[in-house]
């Protein structure tokens, strides 16, 4: 049998061979078939579980991170606002008439990405070119920080600004829009409007208000980015406001004043059409007014108001039914209490009706008047006026008034001729005009509002008779007395001076004046009441330094270019007809 046959007939047997002896070489080769499917399938499984402890372990690790800055302050997990808050719109604000006073307009900020920054030397070496001002040392360390992520650089840059940046190429360096509020008129109503800062939020004046009344919530949820919100209107009208302003500045410059101011409200009411305090600022560069310039003298500013106070000190005296316009008083000699000399500063050195009381404006005399009302009358009835309460306004820079803790004989008798209260100007001349216009209280406003509204939240402080007998005495004084230096032709002007000594380390000064002047106009049917103030003048008209000579000057020149405006019709002669001189 050839080889070859032997092998296949071997090939044979091994593959169909049904012998018993064979069966364990079959066993064999199952067994070793099935052990390596099961290592197979526990190394399958052993790479799921391995997998899926990978992905639990990874998010676990990020649901950890989140919780972490979840709990961390704003600030401690990011050093920007979010784009929605960053783009936040405010509403513009208008005068009554429509006039622009503040808008938001688009610009945008410079910021840095430190950890891609190349080279911090030669960016900021760069920037330097576009922006002379940059921070350098500030800049270069903000720059290396290779472990930030964002940095602000600049705020607010202009169209110019941002181009020759771009110009540059600096890998890092971008820019986030941005709005910044922007105010057409400058300084014109300053301390009106107030302020926003670097993210447009209100600081002070009516932007701080707005942002109270709800403003500051809606944007800190998002939802004023990208909206048109409905401008605000103001009581403020923009052609008096630039004149009074005006006015004030020239009387700081004029009269070489530590400051002064004015506001003009409609006596039936209570709208401020204007107020202005000087030094101001420009709420475009507020800080630039830090030093003096931020203080609101009229609102946020407590003086002695002088013999103004007297008009309130008349008309609680005619009020009380106690004296009347055709009683008398004894002012011949000076009067001695408490180890104080009360004199006159226009003695007459005689007996004086109450109306020569006024004109003459007599110390000796009114504090005789208010010794025969009493004191706690005296107290009440000034607080019945306002004059001793916070001023409840719009405007949050609101300063309390300040008063005796207890008030004795002598408190009454110097805080009758204005010494020994400090009340705000603009609260002066809200209850100067509860004296004029019937006899009712009105809270000031910034916001327009009607008649109508007025008389709802008014409150009757004194008898219209009262109000009628202080317009004769406003009108006497005005055309017969100190107030004559207010007086403006065809417009006739009710007034009272005031020259109050200020106190200089706890003692009055014979040489630094706080003068106010309180006048309404027409005198006859008063629409408006003006309340100016001049601080510390060194000069005035004339060379005076007085009331007449500072504080009324400037209410003389408000009244003469903003009665035509308000409509106030000129008179000349007593049958109201226009008289036509030539020349």
């Amino acid at each position: 049998m050839s080889f070859l046959s032997r092998i296949m007939i071997l090939k044979s047997k091994a593959h169909f061979s049904t012998d018993g002896n064979n069966r364990p070489s079959d066993a064999v080769d199952y067994s070793t078939f099935q052990g390596a499917r099961k290592r197979k399938s526990g190394q399958a499984k052993s790479r799921v579980v391995l997998l899926v402890g990978t992905f639990v372990v990874a998010y676990a690790i990020i649901g950890g991170r989140l919780a972490q800055f979840a709990m961390e302050p704003a600030d401690a997990t990011s050093s920007i606002l979010p784009p929605d808050r960053l783009m936040a719109s405010r509403p513009d604000i208008v005068d009554r008439n429509g006039a622009l006073l503040a808008t938001d307009i688009r610009t945008v900020s410079l910021f840095a990405e430190p950890n891609k920054i190349i080279d911090p030397d030669e960016a900021v070496e760069q920037l330097q070119t576009v922006l002379p001002d940059l921070d350098t040392k500030g800049t270069y360390k903000k720059l290396a920080a290779k472990t930030s992520h964002f940095a602000w650089l600049r705020r607010q840059l202009t169209p110019k600004q941002q181009s020759q940046i771009l110009a540059l190429g600096i890998p890092g360096i971008g820019f986030r829009p941005e709005k910044r509020r922007f105010y057409p008129g400058g300084s014109t109503a300053a301390h009106i409007l107030g302020y926003v800062n670097i993210d447009n939020r209100g600081v002070a004046g009516m932007e701080k208000y707005i942002d109270d009344q709800g403003l500051a919530d809606l944007a800190a949820a998002g939802m004023t980015s990208g909206q048109s919100l409905q401008p605000v209107k103001l009581s403020i009208d923009l052609r008096v406001q630039d004149i009074v302003r005006d006015s004030v500045v020239n009387a700081v410059n004029n009269f070489q004043a530590k400051g002064a101011g004015a506001a003009v409200i409609d006596v039936h009411t209570g709208e401020v059409l204007a107020m202005a305090s000087a030094p101001d600022f420009d709420p475009n560069y507020p800080n630039d007014g830090a030093a003096e310039g931020w203080l609101n003298r009229m609102t946020n500013g407590t003086f002695e108001m002088g013999s103004t106070f007297k008009t309130f000190t008349m008309a609680m005296a005619l009020d009380s039914g106690k004296v009347t316009l055709r009683d008398a008083f004894d002012a011949t000699n000076p009067i001695r209490i408490g180890g104080f000399v009360i004199h006159d500063f226009h003695g007459q050195h005689r007996v004086l009706t109450v109306p020569e009381i006024f004109q003459y404006s007599s110390n000796i005399g009114t504090a005789k008047i208010a010794d025969l009302v009493g004191i706690d009358p005296h107290r009440e009835f000034l607080t019945r006026l306002g004059l001793l309460t916070k001023l409840q306004t719009e405007l949050p820079e609101v300063k309390m008034p300040s008063q005796p803790h207890v008030w004795k004989k002598i408190n009454s008798i110097t805080i009758s001729f204005g010494h020994g209260v400090s009340t705000t100007p603009l609260q002066t001349a809200v209850a100067g005009a509860a004296l004029v216009n019937g006899g009712k209280l009105i809270e000031p406003t910034f916001l327009p509002r009607t008649r109508d509204e007025a008389d709802v939240i008014a409150k009757m402080v004194v008898k219209k008779s009262t109000s009628d007998d202080i317009r004769f005495l406003l009108d006497f004084n005005g055309s017969k007395g100190s107030g004559r230096a207010a007086r403006v032709p065809g417009y006739d002007v009710g007034s009272k001076t005031g020259t109050a000594d200020k106190v200089v380390n706890g003692r009055y000064s014979h040489t630094l004046n706080f003068n106010t002047f309180l006048a309404a106009f027409p005198i006859d049917d008063p629409q408006y009441i003006i309340m100016t103030f001049c601080d510390e003048p060194k000069t005035g008209e004339h060379g005076g330094t007085i009331s007449a000579y500072t504080a009324a000057p400037i209410a003389r020149d408000i009244i003469a270019r903003a009665a035509p405006i308000l409509g106030i019709q000129p008179s000349f002669g007593k049958d109201n007809s226009a008289l036509l001189v030539s020349y």
